[in-house]
């Protein structure tokens, strides 16, 4: 039986570790972040390696000199060995089935099945935007990504555009991950459940988040105030977290608003969130169909570049607050003063058009995709205050990866 010490993050506290298992000991196993005077059982598991390790881990305050003892705890934590692509444990992993607590926050005209799959190919969850798809089109859309890859994934269903063919058509094709956000769910969370579905609904206030379990809710979207696209709330990412962790127990919660790198992670992790939802770093991802005004804007803001509006692109979907970059629409709006509808100016002016030759009028709320033409920099460039943080373009797998390496270099998961 071997021994080893292992640091706890932060504190300076040592562990006595007793591995029930021929492995190597030559390189670092990592940080577990535990109390000092907290005793564990934890599991590492180590993909390719070896099987199924046991841990018995007790302050060295515990030990004599040369004899190891196991305390017994109702604690338990899972971790793994910190390097690239190792399986990570924690409840949002273990609940959906992912590699690594990354969501790829679902960006309407946007996401698309290639940038699905290539995140959940990653290791993360992909969740599809479908609820502007009719019903055959979701079905297209699922049957795309299902040929791309063979990890889960999700679709995305708007409440405030509630479809029961949508519903229908997600059964059909056996989704079996649904994201409810905006809106009253109605019946779909028992129906979806009955169906066999995991269901992640979006949160903006704990109040909220524990009426989604109540409801029969598998995870919690915290959204924040930082998010870019609609955003519902008005708390920040910092202060709602907790609260929601708080409020939903063991229910998987995952923080959504502004994070945009491995340190947002880190520290949506720290604040006691299983995961982080992310989209506008997904923008700059190689499979994403963002059109190169649009993605050439994102790059080159900075974390003051945005600006919440409650119904500035608001004529596809009105009474619907939401977070774009700052533009010449914007702008032009402020300077009038922010007029309602009716009389804001240049309202009824086609900026763009898209491939089948209609129209997107100034103020619709439309994402600027690669297949649009025209004055791009008008449209709702939705975008986080995360931005700032969005510097160069990647494949989806190696923005996935990267998030999660920097994230594990803060705290251990």
């Amino acid at each position: 039986m071997a021994a080893a010490r292992l640091q706890l993050q932060g504190c300076g506290t040592f562990l006595a570790v007793s591995l029930k298992a021929d492995i190597c000991l030559g390189r670092s196993i990592g940080s577990f972040g535990l109390a000092p005077d907290l005793s564990c059982k934890a599991l590492l598991r180590r993909r390719g390696e070896t099987k199924l390790t046991s841990v018995t881990c007790a302050p060295m305050s515990a030990f004599r000199s040369n004899q190891l003892a196991t305390l017994r705890s109702p604690h338990y934590y899972s971790a793994t060995y910190p390097r690239r692509g190792a399986i990570v444990t924690n409840k949002f992993c273990t609940r959906f089935g992912t590699n690594n607590p990354v969501v790829l926050a679902p960006v309407g005209g946007v996401s698309s099945p290639e940038l699905v799959a290539a995140v959940s190919n990653a290791g993360g969850l992909g969740i599809a935007p479908v609820w502007y798809l009719d019903p055959d089109g979701l079905k297209a859309e699922v049957r795309r990504i299902r040929s791309l890859t063979d990890k889960p994934f999700g679709v995305n269903l708007n409440m405030d555009f509630r479809s029961e063919a949508q519903l229908e058509a997600c059964f059909e094709e056996g989704v079996e991950i649904i994201s409810l956000f905006w809106g009253d769910t109605g019946d779909f969370v028992p129906r979806a459940k009955a169906a066999g579905c995991q269901v992640i609904i979006t949160a903006s206030t704990a109040e909220k988040a524990r009426a989604a379990v109540a409801l029969g809710a598998d995870a919690i979207c915290a959204q924040g105030y930082e998010a870019g696209g609609h955003v519902e709330g008005t708390v920040s990412t910092i202060a709602l977290v907790p609260a929601v962790v708080d409020a939903v127990g063991d229910v998987p919660v995952i923080a959504a608003g502004g994070i945009a790198d491995g340190r947002g992670l880190a520290a949506a992790l720290a604040l006691g969130a299983s995961a982080a939802w992310i989209g506008t770093r997904f923008l700059a991802a190689e499979e994403a169909p963002v059109h190169p005004t649009y993605r050439a804007q994102l790059l080159a803001a900075s974390e003051d570049d945005t600006d919440r509006y409650d119904d500035l692109y608001d004529l596809s979907w009105p009474n619907a607050p939401h977070r774009a970059l700052k533009n010449a629409t914007s702008k032009m709006w402020e300077a009038a003063g922010k007029p309602a509808l009716g009389q804001r100016p240049g309202e009824g002016e086609v900026l763009a058009r898209r491939q089948d030759g209609s129209g997107i009028v100034r103020y619709t709320s439309a994402s600027p995709n690669a297949a649009l033409e025209g004055d791009i920099e008008g449209l709702s460039m939705w975008s986080g205050q995360g931005v700032g943080l969005v510097t160069k373009i990647q494949p989806a797998a190696e923005i996935v990866a990267e998030i999660v390496d920097q994230a594990r270099a803060i705290v251990t998961f």
